[in-house]
């Protein structure tokens, strides 16, 4: 990946840091009309196409910028079934008001490029039901027609290739009322219409298919059916109740096989079923390969469904919120009447990325079957699994499962940092705790516990002592229970837990944590707590920090071990200390003021000079002193998403800085060598990444720069001219 020079502009290359993926693939789609072609679906990482060739999967979005963030949840694929070519991407990663509509993205060259049609409600790629699907549907019969089950509007239908979308009036009302709500957290979320299935046999090519279905997302009647090309519907008699439909799929006899799961997933499914569904005689057939207990709820539901395009005899289904010991895979070879469970001959290649050996299957929300039915894959929640060899379950043989996660880098830092001495990067990260990268071209092991969080929430390393390391966190299973901060000094490599907690820390944990220059001092402001803590020998005891209430974020100044910073986002203010974060007062003056109009509110302290700090919002940048003083502004730059620093270009000594934002109102990645007065674009429209939430730059590599995506894990760049380093 490269961007082009001008003379505003630094041609830079562009790659993940491996980590091995580690984020939910939510769904796979195969297009029938091409060998091998084959497509995924992430949560928040945007959409990918496998490359047969080269063994890895190409990322489509890249393109999408800042503004577009929410672009990246894709809550639905589709493919044309007589057009290789043609992909649809259903986008709009959340539903709540300030996240913006959501969009349909429509490809004619697999992916390559496209266009835009955008909505007029939201989508939830990153929603409750997200492992449901699919809601996008191609007519067989005719390309030209599409229908999409929304989330709160209810169906809707284009004539054209997906550029317009008209609402299906006549489609009942269930579809947006609160029956389809499911509960997340202290909220619900919306699921709505989960899937739209055509029947093929219903209509002739270039005339649109008669017959079709719909699955709504409650326990009451959920399945509904056309006979008139979507015009009207009616309930599908017979069908089961007291479940939420997840999956339906049609094989080529004509029979439909439906998931099931009494909340829609994946965070909470505590019963489910599989049925097979026959329009011929209108028979239903419970086909659940694990025995249910009337009354009894099995304590997981189903999920994942897949048939074989050559023999609609195999299908395959797995569990869902099986977490002891871990998700199942069942395959049949007689329409659901037998079963055999495929785990139990299967052998999983845990040697790359080495974390592997900790994780089992689970969250399987979907499965694939190849033209060669004996290669087949599946999601989980941190990855896919793929199989060459499934038919040896007909012979008593052993199935083996290989992890092909190259290219698809789905995961969301928390937090990174590059010290001046030991590994290149280290980061904190949703879902998988942490990494210390001396390779970035290797996937490490995660951070070796205990203690071992589920998300790591900040990390930081003492300027003046870089091997000393601090992290907060929330903790995981089974290395908990723990404490919710940890300590290296050794650069990373091993970690200790904090001797103790503070008191009164029940229910919060994570948050902001930050270390003195000399390492001898610890601030940590956990998440939810109204109070800071400080501790000068790794826990054994707490302080009470004077001076700081609410949610606040802590920065220690580099090179002076009394000096700290804090920012309040939420009160529009920055406090500094000199006792050594003992106690906090607030920074008047320019930078009071400039903080005081800010949204997105940033500070950092200079890696350069003890006690200053620069500080960013949607107003610019400032450099300035904790005294409150303006010292420079960053010419050029009207608002910064994220900034950070890296080593002084050749001649200069202080350091290098990197920016997102922008420039003349040209959003971008920037770099000044400078100290701001001049930037340079080093990005370009093809590789944007959404929303840079962090920024790093190296600071023993000139011009190296480390991005935190909100999806995309983590990029790095060099100048094109410096080679592979």
């Amino acid at each position: 990946m490269h961007t082009h020079a001008s003379d505003n502009a630094v041609e830079y290359r562009y790659t993940n840091v491996r980590m091995g993926g580690g984020g939910f693939v939510s769904g796979l789609l195969y297009q029938p009309a091409a060998d091998g072609l084959l497509y995924a679906r992430t949560d928040v990482g945007g959409a990918y196409r496998w490359d047969q060739a080269r063994a890895q999967w190409t990322p489509l979005q890249d393109w999408l910028p800042a503004a577009d963030n929410n672009l990246y949840g894709v809550d639905s694929l589709a493919v044309d079934p007589h057009d290789a070519d043609r992909l649809y991407l259903l986008t709009g990663t959340y539903t709540h008001p300030g996240a913006g509509n959501g969009a349909v993205l429509i490809s004619t060259d697999r992916g390559a490029h496209f266009s835009r049609s955008d909505l007029p409600f939201p989508m939830g790629g990153n929603e409750q039901g997200r492992n449901n699907g699919e809601r996008l549907a191609v007519d067989p019969n005719d390309g030209r027609v599409l229908f999409l089950g929304s989330r709160t509007a209810g169906l809707w239908r284009s004539a054209d290739h997906g550029a317009h979308w008209t609402k299906v009036d006549r489609f009942p009302s269930v579809a947006t009322s609160a029956s389809t709500n499911a509960a997340h957290g202290s909220r619900t979320q919306p699921v709505g219409i989960v899937f739209v299935v055509f029947d093929p046999t219903s209509g002739t090519p270039g005339h649109p298919s008669r017959s079709m279905y719909a699955g709504v997302s409650t326990q009451d009647t959920s399945l509904y059916h056309s006979n008139d090309g979507g015009q009207s519907w009616s309930a599908v008699e017979g069908q089961p109740a007291g479940l939420r439909p997840h999956h339906m799929l049609r094989a080529g006899d004509g029979a439909y096989y439906l998931t099931y799961g009494d909340e829609p997933g994946p965070d909470s499914v505590h019963d489910g079923a599989v049925w097979k569904f026959t329009p011929a005689n209108g028979q239903w057939v419970d086909i659940t390969p694990l025995p249910r207990k009337a009354g009894h709820p099995s304590g997981f539901g189903w999920d994942g469904i897949a048939v074989d395009a050559s023999n609609p005899q195999v299908v395959m289904t797995s569990t869902f919120a099986h977490y002891t010991p871990k998700d199942l895979l069942f395959r049949s070879t007689d329409g659901g009447r037998h079963w055999r469970e495929v785990f139990a001959q299967s052998q999983f290649d845990t040697e790359h990325p080495v974390w592997l050996s900790e994780h089992t299957p689970h969250w399987i929300a979907s499965i694939a079957i190849d033209h060669d039915a004996d290669r087949v894959w599946f999601v989980t929640g941190y990855g896919v699994w793929a199989a060459n060899d499934l038919g040896q379950l007909d012979h008593g043989g052993t199935v083996h499962w290989q992890f092909l996660d190259q290219g698809l880098e789905e995961i969301v830092a928390k937090a990174i940092i590059s010290p001046p001495a030991g590994a290149y990067l280290i980061s904190a990260m949703y879902d998988q705790d942490g990494y210390r990268h001396d390779d970035l071209d290797v996937a490490p092991p995660q951070f070796t516990g205990p203690p071992r969080y589920a998300d790591a929430d900040d990390v930081d390393y003492a300027g003046r002592k870089p091997n000393v390391i601090v992290r907060s966190g929330w903790l995981r299973k089974p290395f908990g229970p723990a404490v919710r901060a940890a300590y290296s000094t050794d650069g990373g490599s091993h970690w200790q837990a904090f001797a103790s907690e503070p008191a009164d820390m029940e229910g919060v944990g994570g948050g902001s944590i930050a270390i003195a220059a000399d390492a001898k001092r610890v601030l940590w402001f956990p998440r939810e707590a109204r109070h800071g803590y400080l501790t000068t020998d790794f826990g054994q005891h707490w302080q009470l920090i004077d001076g700081l209430e609410g949610h606040l974020r802590v920065v220690a100044d580099r090179l002076d071990p009394q000096r700290y910073y804090a920012v309040d986002a939420e009160r529009k203010a920055l406090f500094a200390s000199h006792d050594g974060g003992a106690h906090f007062e607030p920074i008047h003056g320019d930078l009071g003021a400039f903080a005081a109009a800010a949204a997105h509110l940033r500070l950092q302290a200079s890696p350069d000079v003890a006690g200053r700090v620069y500080v960013s919002s949607q107003d610019g940048l400032l450099l300035g002193n904790d005294a409150g003083t303006r010292l420079a502004s960053a010419r050029e730059l009207g608002s910064v998403d994220a900034f950070g620093f890296g080593m002084p270009a050749p001649g200069r000594s202080q350091a290098t800085l990197y920016a997102a934002g922008k420039r003349d109102g040209e959003q971008g990645i920037f770099r000044s060598t400078d100290d701001g007065q001049h930037w340079q674009r080093i990005d370009d429209d093809a590789h944007r990444y959404g929303q840079i939430s962090m920024i790093t730059g190296d600071p023993r590599l000139f011009g190296r720069v480390y991005l935190g995506t909100s999806g995309r894990g983590i990029i790095y760049g060099d100048p094109a001219e410096a080679g592979k380093r």
